[in-house]
């Protein structure tokens, strides 16, 4: 009779296997993982032991985590995060070393929820949290080749005083990505308050094809050639398929930089920054009007080397919506011809968090099917 192995038993396999060559968890804990999947399904929990990671030290005590404990969930450990002083080496520091990219080793996975979508990406876990405060789930999501979703700002509990900070998860998939939103935004036990801070827009079944708004660069970043292509070329599928019909939207933003570092070093009534705030708001709620999407890259580079990034910024397309409050997510859109992951970002109207989910599921489904990394296969060594 042939013994099936339990699904936190494969993910523990396969971290005892990789992380010491990838660097993605900075705490493993097969004991307890094992004892929660056990009580899970003893339990009949709804989610019945599914091993998720969690991010950083202080991730097993986040709002989301023990969400999903108390639906069945059990986590098999935390993710790397960067270390002091090494925030522009390695995007993250995991207890074998710097975190590297799944797909390229000289590579960094981007951050700050670096482990997190390395352990997605190379299946030693089958979600993760994160926390996105200027594109921190959205970039390394890209740059993995994985799903990543920024919950709209204030939805979820945060620890970030500046507001910028938002909860967010990482999964192979928009549909693997389902039992998040399904048991944090809804669900919970009984140590878990219920209430949310703001409305969810109702889940309406959605009718394609979608209307969306296209933006290489929203109207201010330098975006390198062939990541725009890539993405462009996913959009263009998108439109030939009947997933999305294109709006003729100016997307042109003003640059958010000025105003989110001025929001960071807590000077959010600063004139400039709250000028560039309210037009941005005014632009995005005008360009997301009727329940359209906005799409861009999600990063105007490609992963860089482990030494940093030089002058580019990375955020340059994500940040905007860390001051706006928008949901965000990043799905695979394709590969640069030196192999490095492109994702394509799908911004929505606040609160619209469900309704973008399975937006994404639909875009997900009209897009090819994203490979796994070849260190998800190798053993470590």
């Amino acid at each position: 009779m042939t013994r099936t192995t339990s699904a936190v038993a494969r993910a523990l396999e396969r971290i005892g296997r990789l992380d010491p060559a990838l660097h993605a968890f900075i705490e493993v804990w097969p004991d307890e993982a094992l004892a929660r999947e056990r009580e899970a399904v003893a339990r009949r929990l709804p989610l019945g032991g599914l091993p998720f990671a969690v991010k950083g030290p202080s991730g097993i005590r986040s709002f989301a985590a023990r969400r999903l404990i108390a639906a069945g969930g059990s986590p098999v450990g935390a993710t790397s995060v960067p270390g002091p002083g090494t925030h522009w080496q390695t995007w993250g520091l995991g207890a074998h070393g710097r975190t590297v990219n799944p797909w390229r080793a000289d590579r960094t996975p981007g951050g700050s929820s670096a482990g997190s979508a390395v352990a997605v990406a190379t299946g030693m876990a089958e979600l993760a949290t994160g926390s996105d405060g200027a594109g921190s789930v959205r970039i390394p999501a890209a740059w993995c080749g994985v799903f990543g979703l920024k919950t709209t700002n204030g939805l979820l509990p945060s620890p970030d005083r500046s507001g910028l900070a938002s909860a967010g998860v990482l999964a192979r998939s928009a549909a693997a990505a389902e039992p998040y939103l399904r048991h944090v935004l809804g669900g919970g036990g009984p140590d878990v308050a219920p209430a949310l801070p703001l409305p969810l827009s109702p889940p309406v079944p959605l009718s394609l094809p979608l209307p969306a708004v296209y933006s290489e660069d929203l109207g201010f970043a330098e975006v390198d050639p062939e990541v725009a292509a890539v993405v462009r070329a996913a959009v263009d599928r998108l439109v030939a398929a009947g997933t999305v019909r294109l709006l003729g939207r100016d997307a042109a933003l003003l640059d958010p930089v000025g105003a989110w570092t001025a929001v960071r070093g807590g000077s959010p009534d600063d004139p400039e920054a709250v000028r560039v705030r309210r037009t941005n708001d005014e632009r995005l709620d005008a360009l997301l009007a009727g329940g359209a999407l906005l799409l861009t890259p999600v990063t105007p580079n490609r992963p860089h080397g482990h030494e940093g990034p030089g002058d580019l910024y990375s955020t340059a397309l994500t940040w905007a919506f860390n001051l706006s409050g928008h949901p965000a997510a990043s799905l695979p859109a394709g590969f640069t011809g030196d192999g490095c992951p492109v994702g394509l970002q799908l911004a929505a109207a606040r609160g619209a968090d469900v309704r973008l989910l399975a937006a994404a599921r639909a875009v997900e489904d009209a897009l090819p099917a994203a490979p796994v990394p070849p260190a998800a296969g190798r053993a470590a060594g």
